[in-house]
């Protein structure tokens, strides 16, 4: 080493080549993905006030409604109708629109972090700092993903809360497929695994718009499968003969037997209830009710079974779906991890 080349300083090179600290790294990620972070506080911000403010008139017209007496008079049940009426279509399209939530922040807050890096061809640059590609990777994608999940999680709180007066008479399920992943730890889960997807899908179509449109896809077709299929099945239905199923079950499926053999599915056909039970009592609603019409049906040797899954299983569903949910997000995201380390720049 020549004295043109020997550090004046032996300290100056161990400085040099020591690894840049995380909270450095913390503060680029910041930086360049600020524009990503308000815009995802904007859209939960809107949800939230929209949500509030909707839910304090819901929640006023509810106690109203209930404080009404003598709770059995038609008077009564004329508001308790009316409250449905106004409320309940507009409380259900929002659930339908809040669905989306975790899709569009996977798509558009969590697709370009890799893929506009891969795209414009910054991660040239970013590559050969001090820092390191699976270190640059790893800062990069934990604190986004824990403060999107985290917003996410408060957000379906005050959804939650938003929806409780339709849950209060009991006639509600919570498992209906519009609600039961916006509350709980679900909705936090879908939106850690959608930015988990968005992610992947960066780095391995490497252009923004192409991204967005697979994690779309990759997203909605995750979910469907997760309501049409997965879901039921996280533990075994219970079955039980009687009538009065309570309205907050969730049904999987009802048959009639006779005699200990299966007679028909459903709902019992029409010639065969004119046949053996003409003249019902009539419910509420002018028209006989379910459990009117399977007394009937009982006398002439017909058994009603029920598959269904208790209200009491909504939590332990919620922590299933989100265990399996942080599983793959965490999967997901060492994957790209793991590609980003053995990717050649």
């Amino acid at each position: 080493m020549t004295a043109l080349t020997k550090p004046a300083r032996p300290e100056q090179e161990d400085v040099r080549l020591r690894p840049v600290p995380w909270r450095r790294m913390a503060w680029v990620t910041w930086r360049q993905h600020r524009a990503a972070l308000a815009g995802v506080a904007a859209f939960l911000g809107a949800w939230a006030v929209y949500l509030w403010l909707a839910g304090l008139q819901m929640h006023h017209a509810y106690a109203a409604a209930t404080t009404c007496r003598p709770a059995s008079s038609i008077a009564c049940g004329e508001i308790i109708a009316e409250f449905n009426v106004t409320y309940g279509d507009p409380a259900l399209t929002a659930a339908v629109l809040l669905q989306t939530a975790p899709a569009l922040i996977g798509a558009f807050a969590g697709a370009p972090v890799l893929a506009r890096e891969l795209e414009t061809g910054t991660f040239r640059f970013a590559w050969t700092l001090g820092f390191g590609r699976w270190r640059w990777t790893l800062a990069k994608l934990v604190p986004l993903a824990i403060m999107l999940a985290a917003g996410a999680g408060a957000l379906s709180v005050l959804f939650s809360w938003y929806y409780r007066p339709f849950f209060a008479d009991g006639n509600q399920t919570p498992f209906t497929p519009e609600l039961f992943d916006l509350r709980g730890v679900a909705f936090a889960a879908w939106t850690l695994a959608a930015f988990a997807i968005g992610a992947l899908a960066g780095l391995l179509i490497r252009r923004v718009v192409p991204a967005i449109a697979a994690t779309l896809a990759a997203y909605t077709g995750l979910a469907l499968a997760a309501g049409l299929y997965l879901r039921q099945h996280y533990a075994a239905p219970l079955l039980t003969s009687k009538p009065n199923v309570p309205g907050s079950a969730w049904i999987m499926s009802q048959w009639w037997t006779k005699g200990g053999t299966f007679a028909f599915a459903g709902r019992p056909p029409e010639g065969l209830l004119e046949q053996l039970c003409p003249n019902p009592p009539l419910g509420p609603g002018g028209k006989p009710s379910h459990v009117t019409l399977a007394h009937c049906l009982a006398q002439h040797g017909y058994a009603q079974w029920t598959s269904y899954q208790p209200v009491s299983r909504f939590w332990p569903f919620q922590w299933i779906e989100g265990g399996w949910l942080l599983a793959l997000s965490v999967l997901l995201i060492a994957a790209t991890i793991w590609l980003v380390r053995r990717r050649a720049a």
